[in-house]
């Protein structure tokens, strides 16, 4: 296992983002500057030759921007009524970053969503959730319901109903990587669901045994509170042995949802019949005014023809494009890094992308729906049923040599959309 490396590389993100907050001046004009920035991927998201089929990788991008950002209070329009302390983002001196109120408008998730979502005029949250999410990562995130309640208090979400639980029964080693990981995953399902119950089912390590035994205690978490969903933002290349470990994701009345992956290529449990796959996007808003613009095919996202999963009956309708296997992924959110989502962790604010976010919105969206369905094949016959309730990705393109265009209907990018409302989840 290597879970353990470059965690150096995260210390010095992490000591650059404290630069986020502090003794702030007055707001100022939301005239942002045009400041660019790097992709850095952490150690948890790099997969050796040796680790295929054995242990899993996450799906996690961080943006730095260059030479930090601004320590600048949310601007004066995010304080809300009944709110003391300024509510929205957490920094407004670097582009428009994605917020709860922000997504739920750019998804069509809330009532009277504000004209072009921009994220420091957008108010609303996502409203709704019932029963239980679980959340399943590797290692232990000891500031993980600290991290939460800041993040909830931030962006003015409810408190959350939420628990840590020890797959083993012992409580995991920390890991830098995986801590992000697993702040970025509970704090978007419960910013699409705050009513939902949530857990963090910790995983001895990045094993795929110790994984999929995380799985089974998150399964039978969620159908003890009457159904839901499990979310896994991880996953490992491809392998021969993969068909046998699909039973893993059929207790009844859970839905699960695993990351497409970040790179070109499919990865698993993504791949399982047994799994709703979620792929990539990038939202595009326009520099000077913030306004939302389009939602396009995430370059880096992964996708495409399972090398060893058959296609299942939910996708009979696109047999032309994927032949006789399964397809991934079956939907998508955002993902992109430079136009990606705040997660604190730790006492610092990130910037974070990949399709790790893209997994536990959607979680969260499905479970704010409130349909329950029995299983992720109902559930993903729901999302193909039809096409009312998601937008048609139309632009961009992914996978080896960007050869697969996000044409739609369903595309290897994109799958059958991104969230427009919450019909059909």
């Amino acid at each position: 296992m290597r879970g353990s490396r470059m965690t150096g590389a995260i210390t010095s993100i992490a000591a650059a983002g404290t630069l986020l907050l502090g003794a702030a001046p007055a707001a100022r004009a939301e005239t942002l500057p045009a400041r660019g920035g790097q992709v850095v991927v952490p150690d948890s998201s790099i997969e050796y030759p040796d680790e295929i089929g054995v242990s899993a990788h996450t799906n996690l991008r961080l943006f730095v921007p260059t030479g930090g950002m601004d320590r600048v209070e949310p601007p004066a329009l995010n304080r809300r009524a009944g709110v003391g302390a300024a509510v929205g983002a957490p920094a407004s001196g670097y582009y428009y970053l994605e917020t709860p109120a922000s997504l739920g408008c750019v998804y069509n998730l809330v009532a009277a969503p504000v004209a072009g979502c921009n994220p420091y005029a957008a108010t609303v949250d996502p409203a709704g959730g019932a029963r239980a999410i679980a959340i399943v990562d590797a290692y232990d995130d000891p500031t993980a319901a600290a991290d939460l309640a800041h993040f909830s208090t931030q962006f003015g979400l409810a408190t959350a109903n939420f628990s840590v639980v020890y797959a083993s029964g012992t409580k995991p080693a920390a890991n830098s990587g995986w801590q992000i990981e697993e702040a970025l995953d509970i704090e978007w399902a419960h910013a699409m669901a705050p009513g939902a119950k949530l857990y963090l089912v910790e995983a001895a390590s990045s094993s795929l045994t110790d994984l999929l035994t995380a799985v089974g205690v998150a399964s039978q978490l969620v159908s003890a509170a009457g159904g839901g969903e499990v979310s896994m933002s991880w996953g490992s290349s491809e392998f021969s042995g993969e068909t046998a470990y699909d039973k893993s994701f059929t207790t009844a009345g859970v839905v699960y949802l695993a990351s497409a992956g970040d790179s070109a290529g499919v990865i698993w449990p993504s791949a399982s019949p047994n799994v709703v796959s979620v792929g990539g996007t990038a939202l595009s808003r326009n520099p000077t005014t913030g306004m939302f613009q389009a939602e396009l095919a995430w370059q880096q996202a992964g996708g495409g023809p399972s090398a060893y999963e058959v296609r299942p009956t939910y996708q009979s309708t696109i047999s032309a494009t994927t032949g006789a296997h399964r397809g991934t992924p079956d939907i998508a959110a955002v993902a992109d890094p430079t136009t990606g989502v705040w997660v604190y962790e730790g006492g610092n604010w990130y910037i974070v992308g990949g399709t790790s976010v893209a997994a536990p919105v959607w979680a969260g969206i499905i479970n704010a729906s409130g349909h329950f369905y029995s299983s992720s094949a109902t559930e993903l016959a729901a999302i193909y049923a039809s096409a009312t309730g998601f937008t048609n990705v139309t632009n961009g393109d992914c996978g080896p040599y960007e050869g697969y265009l996000a044409l739609g209907p369903w595309s290897f990018c994109t799958g059958h959309g991104s969230p427009n409302g919450k019909t059909n989840k």
